[in-house]
C-alpha cells in the first residue's frame, strides 16, 4: 500500500517536473546505466553575428515562447506535463523562468487533488501515526505531503538548476528503439542538460531530493525523523521518478495507439535533431 500511496502522487509531482532534472516529493530518477555524450549546441543560423547583448535579448525571448507552449501541456487533458519538451535545442530557461516553471508545477490544482488522495490513503493505513486520525491528522497528513511536493518542485526545479546553470525539463528522446529510450530516460536521474548546451551530472536532481527529505524532519512526526530517514526517502523519491521520466518519455507512443494516431497532451514538436548523444 505503501507504493500505491506514493503512485497516487507520481502523475502530479513526477510528470510535471521529472525534468527532469529536478525533483519534487516525487520526482527523483533511478540511477543512468548510459549516459548521454556532451555536446555543445551550436547557435542558431545568424546568431554568431549579433552582439552578445542581443543574441541574449534573442535567446531569452525563445526561451518565453517555448515556455508559453509547456506550460499549457497535458496528458489526457488532465496530468500536468509541463517540463517536458521534444526540442532537443530548446533554449535554456533564465533563473526566472525556472522558479516561474516550478511554481506553476507546484500550484496546480491536480497537484492539490493528488496530494488530498495521498493524504487520504496515509490516513487510512494510519501511516505517521504521530499525526492521530480525525480531521486534525487528515490536515496534518495534507499538509506534509504537499510540503514534500512543493519542497522538492522548488529545490530540484528552481533553486539549484538556477545556482548550478542546469536546465530543469526532461529533453524528450523521442527516437531510436525502445531499448535506447529507455536507457536514456532512466539516464535522466544522473545525467542532465546544462545551460550551455552541454550534460554533465544532474546535480540538482540528486540534491534536491536529499534537501526536501532534510526539511520534511521539521514536519514530520518525531518517530519519522533522523538522518537516515532523510537519506532513505531521497532514495525512494529519486527511485521512484525513474517511471516518471519513462511514463513521459513514452507517453506519446501510447497515446497514438489508444488515440488512432492523435497525441494527446505532448510536448511541442521538435524542431531539431537529437543533441542528448543517442
Amino acid at each position: 500500500m505503501q507504493f500505491l500511496r506514493r503512485a497516487v502522487l507520481l502523475f502530479s509531482a513526477i510528470l510535471p517536473c521529472v525534468a527532469f532534472g529536478g525533483a519534487t516529493s516525487m520526482q527523483g530518477q533511478q540511477t543512468a546505466t548510459m549516459p548521454p555524450a556532451a555536446v555543445s549546441l551550436p547557435d542558431a543560423p545568424g546568431q554568431q553575428d549579433k552582439p552578445p547583448a542581443t543574441r541574449s535579448r534573442s535567446q531569452r525571448d525563445q526561451a518565453e515562447m517555448q515556455l508559453n507552449q509547456e506550460v499549457h501541456q497535458r496528458i489526457l487533458g488532465v496530468v500536468p506535463n509541463f517540463n517536458t519538451t521534444d526540442n532537443q535545442n530548446a533554449a535554456p530557461l533564465s533563473a526566472r523562468q525556472k522558479f516561474r516553471l516550478a511554481f506553476r508545477s507546484a500550484v496546480d490544482p491536480f497537484t492539490f487533488v493528488a496530494v488530498a488522495a495521498d493524504a487520504g490513503i496515509s490516513q487510512a493505513e494510519n501511516s505517521f501515526p504521530g499525526y492521530g486520525q480525525g480531521a486534525a491528522g487528515y490536515g496534518k497528513r495534507f499538509g506534509a505531503s504537499y510540503a514534500d511536493s512543493f519542497d522538492g518542485t522548488l529545490w530540484g526545479n528552481a533553486i539549484l538548476p538556477a545556482l548550478l546553470h542546469q536546465d530543469p525539463r526532461y529533453f524528450r528522446k523521442g527516437t531510436g528503439n525502445f531499448t535506447g529510450r529507455l536507457l536514456y530516460a532512466v539516464s535522466t536521474t544522473v545525467w542532465a542538460r546544462n545551460d550551455n548546451g552541454t550534460w554533465g551530472p544532474n546535480y540538482a536532481n540528486v540534491a534536491g531530493s536529499i534537501v526536501a527529505g532534510g526539511i520534511s524532519n521539521l514536519y514530520y512526526p518525531a518517530s519519522d525523523r533522523g538522518v537516515g530517514l532523510t537519506f532513505q526517502r531521497g532514495f525512494t523519491v529519486t527511485a521512484e521518478g525513474t517511471l516518471g521520466a519513462i511514463g513521459v518519455e513514452f507517453w506519446p507512443d501510447v497515446s497514438r495507439g489508444l488515440f488512432h494516431g492523435r497525441v494527446t497532451g505532448s510536448a511541442p514538436a521538435a524542431s531539431s535533431p537529437n543533441a542528448s548523444g543517442y
